[in-house]
């Protein structure tokens, strides 16, 4: 098959949402329409259970919460499909914001009870700075919840996102009888606690159509018709570029735990979402197209499989093909690596793969030869934008409890945080270790993976600073000024990148008016020609 074609069956999209609305477990519905599972048993959150399938770690198996992206493809279809489940909980947003710059699309699932959240509103803002084009799934029909007109106002005025509601609910709570899909023109009717594929589907071409009483009752089918018509006067009729151009999003009602609602979404979602095109780099733009082989490692996870301590890179492939044992450029350090055993993955079951294409997320066996962002490509240097790493808001010391355990504690702290779980500052003198996160939850994966995965204990203790920022000079000679005269608030980042620690941001505004000369950026992602970033 042709290289185009490769590219025009592949949808590689996120699952994004508050925490608690449904996101894994749509992920598991999606995985069952695949054939990749046969069964999908509920989720319950913060609740002993049988692990999700995309949640594999012991961590997230104990405390009922997804804490790292997992990659799962299947085929639908004649169509090549790549999820990307992302954590819903806040203190590991900066995971999801890294994921959304590996997916053409995505899938944000929101609770009809409690509308639009604060993180909700937080990762719809990321996809806004990158146009990506967006799909609301508004889950728990099941229950009671808003009335869906005030949750699509609830939607366009919290998200800033034009919306078009693609299906429509029929009642809601312990009234729900199914959805009318309003692209296929048709009826589906609810079946509780379903944990098969639903095959009961009327085709009503016509609203008129003195059948649909037969279905739902001659008060609802007045309701339904009367809600139809009321969406076409309040709404644009529904536009394709504008999804794509990520300006309006289509909306779709269902109860994702008793699969219901889903095939309507995924087989809507194959037929209108883009398959891979193009990313940005530094050097220029590339097309998926393009026959050259170019892809960009987004997310790295250790010990994925604790029984062989493995350590697995996250590739996602933007152009050409990828084939098994075949040398490609290491750009960032300067030479050839070919690798034997590329996998394609079901969260934690890996498969070996002999080739991949754009859209494809590979693993590939890592011996600490990459960091997030690196490239791989068939000999040109490319630097893909858009993977940066944010200030973080929490920062504690790293104690060693066990001296025995420091090499091992050496090891994992450092795979972990360049795993993207939280940041790590080395401050001199001493080699002092601080760690940096947007959430007081990473802190506890951390401890809890040094010692499971590493035999390492350790303590934090917290420190007092408010913000990290990477400082550019105008000059050398301005940057190491700086460096010396506050070398005590100054630590440096994994790329041996100088960071300033800012107490407060009173402090930090004094700092800016007595350096005139040195720049302060809350991202890792800044044009570095202004600066020496070699450690003094």
């Amino acid at each position: 098959m042709s290289l185009e074609k490769e590219i025009s069956k592949r949808r590689t999209f996120a699952i994004i949402s508050h925490p608690d609305a449904g996101k894994t477990t749509l992920t598991e519905k999606f995985l069952l329409f695949g054939g990749a599972i046969v069964t999908a048993g509920a989720v319950k959150s913060n609740k002993i259970r049988k692990a999700a399938t995309s949640d594999f770690m012991e961590i997230e198996k104990q405390r009922g919460i997804s804490v790292a992206t997992s990659v799962m493809g299947f085929d639908y279809n004649g169509m090549r499909v790549n999820i990307l489940d992302t954590p819903g909980h806040k203190d590991f947003a900066e995971d999801t914001y890294r994921t959304l710059t590996a997916v053409d699309s995505v899938i944000l699932v929101v609770d009809c009870i409690k509308g639009v959240e604060e993180q909700t509103e937080k990762l719809m803002s990321v996809c806004r700075m990158r146009n990506t084009p967006v799909i609301i799934f508004i889950n728990k029909l099941d229950r009671e919840g808003k009335d869906p007109f005030d949750l699509l106002d609830e939607l366009q005025e919290k998200l800033q996102i034009h919306v078009r509601p693609l299906t429509w609910p029929i009642g809601g709570g312990s009234s729900f009888q199914g959805v009318y899909n309003l692209y296929q023109k048709e009826l589906n009717i609810f079946e509780p606690n379903k944990t098969g594929i639903s095959e009961n589907k009327a085709k009503i071409v016509d609203l008129a159509d003195e059948k649909m009483t037969e279905f739902i009752g001659k008060m609802e089918t007045e309701k339904l018709r009367d809600d139809v018509h009321l969406i076409e006067d309040l709404f644009e009729p529904f536009n394709e570029e504008l999804y794509r151009d990520g300006l309006i999003a289509p909306v779709f009602f269902g109860s994702a735990i008793n699969n219901f609602g889903i095939q309507e979404l995924l087989e809507t979602f194959l037929k209108i979402a883009p398959p891979p095109s193009s990313r940005e780099c530094i050097e220029r733009t590339v097309d998926a197209r393009e026959p050259k082989f170019s892809g960009f490692v987004f997310k790295i996870h250790a010990n994925l499989d604790p029984n062989h301590r493995d350590r697995i890179a996250f590739l996602k492939i933007c152009s050409g093909k990828f084939e098994r044992n075949k040398f490609y450029w290491h750009t960032r350090l300067n030479k050839k690596i070919r690798f034997s055993n590329p996998t394609s993955f079901m969260a934690n079951e890996k498969t070996l793969i002999e080739e991949a294409y754009p859209g494809d997320v590979i693993g590939l066996y890592d011996n600490s030869v990459f960091k997030i962002g690196d490239t791989l490509s068939e000999g040109e240097s490319l630097h893909f934008k858009g993977i940066p790493s944010f200030s973080p808001e929490i920062f504690k010391e790293l104690e060693n409890r066990d001296p025995f355990k420091t090499k091992q504690l050496e090891k994992g702290i450092q795979q972990l945080t360049e795993e993207g779980v939280a940041q790590l500052f080395t401050q001199q003198p001493g080699n002092r270790k601080i760690v940096g996160t947007v959430g007081e939850l990473q802190f506890d994966v951390i401890k809890f993976r040094l010692e499971h995965e590493y035999g390492a204990k350790c303590d934090f203790r917290p420190l007092n600073y408010k913000n990290a920022y990477w400082v550019t000079g105008n000059t050398p000679a301005a940057l190491q000024h700086f460096l010396r005269d506050r070398a005590s608030l100054i630590a440096f980042d994994k790329e041996d990148r100088p960071v300033y620690l800012s107490e407060s941001d009173w402090m930090l505004n004094m700092i800016k008016q007595s350096f005139s000369e040195i720049q302060f950026h809350s991202t890792s992602e800044f044009s570095e020609t202004k600066v020496g970033l070699v450690k003094s």
